[in-house]
């Protein structure tokens, strides 16, 4: 027997695991490819040859009141605070002084950020330059109606932005549960919408008829046909933002690309390059996956970490067992997600995210399907036991103990013989499989 150690991360540290080597079906970990040096330099040779428009000087004049949309804390990954000071230099020297540039901190229906997470967001000196706002996505007075799209999302969106003459999009691009990508106009939708357009959005990712539960076709990676990235699409068309800034960081949390441009031309761009870099042969599934979210930020809440269960259940074999390691400092936020766990039936639950929509409601719906149909253990801190077996989750201390758990459950199954896939940055892995 040949002894291999993995280490994964958890939180700030990581969780390490002694597997049998022949157990060992396959690593799936996204290409590496050697880090930007220079990030200023990126930032401007990417501004001044944009994918699918002008040079953003030749966008933004004098005169002219721009809004910057940036992600909220939960996206820190995207180091925002590092790529934005080249924007607002170019526009600077552009003839745009920062009395003239004002930031949304696009954060949907989370919640608001704290002035320090705002000095993390946009850096010691920008957060003090410019004038920063944050989206109430439940206000009224805030939103404005702009229209309907044709999937029959009602379009209210902050009226700062659609108030200024020119919008600017930044944000990270990453795969995605059901919007298929991150970034781009995730920025519009749901970053600056009212809550009435998230929601009406947001059901698309559920199968139509009731009882069928997830719509299998707004997934992980998937663009075309996607319905609800589509919906998505058509909401940021009405804005129609002048230009767009995503960055790409590889498994490291390194800056792996910059695309900037037209806010879909140059989005989609780059989603290419997330599957290039992020998307890896599989060659086949496993009986057990072990896989994180890739420690912090990513693994800060539940409510985030979870999509790290996204490539390992693609991974899974039926009846299948799922590790994931997610120390989860603050496994609560946002409050109104475990309070969505009420539900004993599945069916009846369902029901209740059709009746009454909102994001935490269908990410916990999502948990609680993938629960009734494999055995998820969950290694996180012990404070946070109770509230992971809420989830249907089974709860571990340790690596080394979630497969001893994991190995008696295939073993009540009839398997002695297993194979194992370790997947040791879920955020920034899509599994390809050969026949699809």
């Amino acid at each position: 027997m040949t002894i291999r150690n993995f280490e994964l991360k958890y939180g700030k540290a990581s969780k390490s695991i002694a597997l049998d080597e022949n157990k060992v079906l396959q690593v799936l970990e996204s290409k590496q490819q050697e880090p930007i040096g220079d990030i200023r330099q990126a930032v401007l040779e990417a501004v001044r040859n944009p994918v699918g428009t002008k040079p953003l000087r030749e966008l933004v004049n004098p005169g002219d009141k721009v809004c910057i949309v940036v992600s909220d804390i939960t996206r820190a990954w995207s180091k925002t605070c590092e790529y934005l000071p080249p924007v607002i230099e170019e526009l600077n020297n552009n003839g745009i002084p920062d009395a003239d540039i004002f930031v949304i901190v696009a954060g949907g229906t989370h919640r608001s950020n704290t002035d320090e997470e705002i000095k993390i967001i946009l850096g010691n000196d920008l957060a003090q330059r410019l004038q920063v706002y944050a989206h109430d996505a439940y206000s009224d007075v805030d939103n404005i109606y702009l229209g309907t799209t044709s999937r029959g999302t009602e379009v209210y969106l902050d009226k700062r932005a659609v108030e200024a003459d020119k919008v600017i999009l930044t944000g990270g691009l990453t795969p995605h549960l059901f919007a298929g990508f991150g970034g781009g106009r995730k920025s519009v939708m749901p970053g600056i919408a009212g809550v009435k357009t998230i929601n009406h959005n947001h059901l698309l990712a559920l199968a139509d008829i009731q009882g069928e539960g997830i719509n299998k076709e707004t997934c992980l990676g998937r663009v075309e046909g996607n319905r609800v990235n589509e919906d998505m699409c058509e909401v940021c068309a009405f804005l129609n933002p002048c230009f767009l800034i995503n960055s790409v960081m590889d498994a490291q949390g390194n800056f792996a690309a910059i695309f900037a441009g037209h806010w879909y031309d140059a989005w989609y761009a780059g989603t290419q390059f997330v599957i290039r870099q992020q998307g890896v042969p599989a060659c086949g599934k496993s009986d057990i996956v072990i896989a994180s979210g890739g420690g912090f930020p990513m693994d800060m809440n539940l409510y985030q970490g979870m999509k790290a269960y996204v490539p390992a259940v693609m991974t899974l074999k039926e009846h299948g067992v799922m590790i994931v390691t997610l120390e989860c400092e603050d496994i609560a936020e946002p409050p109104i997600f475990f309070d969505c766990f009420r539900y004993d039936d599945l069916k009846e639950m369902e029901q209740a995210v059709r009746d009454n929509f909102s994001i935490p409601f269908y990410v916990a719906f999502y948990m609680c399907c993938l629960a009734a149909q494999y055995t998820i253990i969950l290694v996180t801190k012990e404070e946070n036991f109770t509230q992971a077996a809420k989830t249907g989750a089974i709860p571990a201390a340790s690596l080394a103990e979630a497969m001893q758990m994991a190995e008696e459950v295939l073993r009540q199954q009839g398997k002695e013989d297993y194979t194992v896939t370790v997947i040791p940055y879920g955020f920034t892995t899509i599994p390809l499989f050969a026949d699809k």
